[in-house]
């Protein structure tokens, strides 16, 4: 109770001070705060995900009762990463914002939503009263909003940030239509009421209950076809927001469903396929989408939609798991989900950095025009090609173990041999091969695209690799993803309580790394691939000593006849995925610009693609177009006549006037027909 006073007190004083201090002293200021409160929640944090539960009673107000606050394993584990991600954000916010530094007031603002981003998502994952929840999940939002928009003057930034609001909202819509449906049946906003109404009621009740929960948790978490928002809000958010964002805003969505997956009971066969079904969907579609990018910071939003998907079918499994009994699928399932939580993370929010980098070195997000930067960035390079190969699940990185869990729990599952069971199982392995597979060739292409070959553009501005203070967090969360992909015996021993959640009903009393016998395999791989990636570094070192001594010819390279430029020569970012790009369009949306190459010596030529979503198109844009065609339809009412305005005013004041005598009238009517 005195932790929860304390930190309160702190953030409070701090949203009152910070405005007030010079620009330096903004981002050391909230840096140390973000700092001391992740010691203050990872104080209880660290217990709770040992396996100590505790809990505190606040006495709330006439309108919420009771606020319980229980901090458990499952919040713990997320409390931690969401102050992990968040620290690492502030570190390289700091030197990130430097460039903005005149903005005063801007960056004023800038800090306070960050501070109050990071109190409200540690709040959500404790709060256990559903009217105060929804009030922590409006302050994230909010703060949400305020990060994303930092370059507000940009029309595209406000309207990404607009476009966020909006969508954010319509699933607090349903947030609040859960909450409320279960305080009608049960009179109470304790989140234990949700166990009593899916106990006491059907399990296609309580299915429809979860599944209102789960919209408004899956707008946040981008599943498709709730993603629409994020594609647009990473692009405009400043680098370290993005990584948050992908990190943990989005992953608070994940926490949702899993709460109500541990609250909620039903008929959990049926809701695993589902879950498994729209994961899949949301795995492939955005990674088909990102390929097709042109934008890096969209390209990456896009891949965090198709981790979203990945971390999707791992809890479609556990769920599964649940409804068949089958510990296994628990413990694969869930467990797999939960450390895919901690690595994407991890090497999206490196990925987002790497991003930042560039961009303040170049000035544009634009692959095309990018190329060579690893002779000016080459630290950089390096980071991002780690978290390429994390996210692309290789080893001996961290997305490859996550990624095996799963894998393994899809092909344990088919030992239940009932047809749907490995339809749907069957149609979940293709879908993570292919995930796999498409993810490889975008990150082939961006990489190789930004980092290698030449220069495909004249910056104004040579590009110079980023300072110790933007490099230093992102080595840090590297060491990480090395970690876990050396050593995922350790990480697996941290997820024996989260997982408990879930298996409790089948006295599961055992330690999730002893229970999941192929952690030996997975390290016995990580060591392997480690090991070739040093057999290959030696071989460079000794190569490059027994050389140093040689006299060196530099020349041109052999153009096989072709005395064009270099840089032309080479392949684009466009022009590497064509082949894709051409099975892809029957599904996907691409408009493309071009002048043909004529004649023998052409003179020009010019192709140009720009990817759409189609979803979006069908959701959004074609309903909004028709609304405003329907709202057209009463445009001469607003004709600017100020007689035809008092007449609209003295037409409602009547109708209010005459409303109570029509009300009496009919109430009269109906009374004498009953009597007849």
């Amino acid at each position: 109770m005195a932790y929860i006073q304390t930190y309160i007190a702190i953030l409070i004083i701090s949203l009152l001070v910070i405005p007030f201090l010079k620009v330096k002293w903004k981002g050391i200021s909230t840096l140390s705060l973000v700092i001391f409160n992740a010691i203050l929640s990872g104080y209880h944090a660290f217990p709770a995900l040992l396996g100590e539960k505790l809990e505190f009673i606040f006495p709330g107000s006439i309108v919420t009762g009771a606020v319980p606050i229980r901090i458990d394993a499952l919040s713990a584990w997320f409390i931690l990463l969401i102050n992990f991600t968040l620290i690492t954000g502030a570190l390289y916010g700091l030197h990130y914002m430097k460039t903005y530094r005149k903005q005063t007031a801007n960056i004023s603002l800038h800090c306070l939503a960050y501070l109050l981003i990071q109190s409200s998502l540690i709040a959500i994952c404790v709060i256990q009263n559903s009217l105060v929840f929804l009030f922590a999940w409006e302050i994230m939002t909010l703060s949400s909003f305020v990060l994303i928009i930092f370059e507000y003057y940009k029309q595209d930034t406000l309207k990404a940030g607009i476009n966020f609001l909006i969508q954010s909202h319509a699933g607090v819509l349903f947030l609040t239509l859960g909450f409320i449906w279960v305080y009608y049946r049960t009179g109470s906003y304790d989140f234990d009421a949700i166990s009593q109404f899916s106990s006491s009621f059907p399990p296609i009740v309580s299915l429809g209950l979860f599944f209102s929960f789960f919209i408004g948790f899956a707008i946040k978490a981008g599943f498709v076809p709730f993603h629409t928002w994020l594609p647009y809000a990473h692009p405009a958010s400043p680098s370290h927001i993005s990584g948050i964002m992908s990190g943990v805003i989005i992953k608070i969505g994940i926490f949702g469903i899993l709460r109500m997956l541990q609250l909620i009971q039903t008929d959990y066969i049926l809701l695993g396929y589902i879950i498994l079904v729209f994961s899949v969907i949301s795995g492939v579609y955005g990674v088909m989408l990102a390929i097709l990018q042109h934008n890096l910071k969209k390209l990456l939003a896009y891949h965090s939609i198709e981790n979203i998907g990945i971390i999707g079918i791992g809890i479609g499994l556990g769920t599964l798991g649940i409804g068949q009994q089958n510990i296994t699928l628990i413990l694969l399932g869930f467990g797999g989900a939960l450390l895919h939580v901690l690595n994407h993370s991890l090497f999206k929010s490196l990925l987002f950095y790497a991003a930042g980098n560039v961009y303040q070195a170049t000035h544009t997000m634009n692959i095309e025009h990018l190329g060579g930067l690893v002779k000016r960035m080459p630290q950089s390079a390096i980071l991002f090609l780690i978290a390429a190969l994390a996210i692309c699940g290789l080893p001996p990185f961290n997305g490859f173990v996550s990624e095996f869990l799963i894998y393994s729990g899809l092909f344990d599952g088919m030992e239940n041999k009932a047809m749907l069971n490995i339809v749907v199982l069957l149609f979940s392995v293709f879908g993570m091969v292919l995930i796999g597979g498409l993810a490889i060739l975008c990150f082939t292409k961006a990489f190789g695209s930004i980092f290698l070959g030449n220069p495909r553009h004249h910056f104004q501005e040579t590009p110079i690799e980023s300072s110790t203070g933007k490099l230093l967090p992102m080595y840090m969360i590297s060491a990480f993803i090395l970690a876990i992909g050396l050593f995922p015996k350790f990480f697996f021993s941290l997820l024996t309580e989260p997982l408990k959640l879930y298996s409790d009903k089948m006295n599961f009393t055992g330690n999730f790394a002893q229970s999941v016998q192929i952690s030996g395999t997975m390290q016995a791989i990580g060591f392997s691939a480690a090991g070739f990636i040093v057999l290959g570094l030696l071989i460079f070192i000794i190569r490059k000593a027994v050389t140093a001594q040689k006299p060196k010819l530099i020349s041109a390279t052999w153009g096989c006849g072709y005395t064009g430029e270099t840089k032309k020569m080479q392949y684009t970012a466009s022009s590497f995925i064509r082949s894709y790009r051409k099975l892809a369009e029957p599904v996907l949306s691409v408009r493309k610009k071009k002048i043909e190459i004529d004649g023998i010596f052409p003179v020009s030529g010019w192709h140009e693609t720009h990817p759409y979503d189609k979803i979006e198109k069908w959701f959004i844009d074609l309903p909004w177009r028709r609304l405003k065609f329907f709202f057209g339809k009463f445009r001469f009412l607003q004709n600017g006549n100020v007689q035809f305005y008092v007449l609209y005013g003295t037409i409602f004041i009547t109708l209010i006037l005459i409303f109570p005598v029509l009300y009496e009238a009919f109430k009269k009517i109906i009374y004498f027909l009953n009597q007849i």
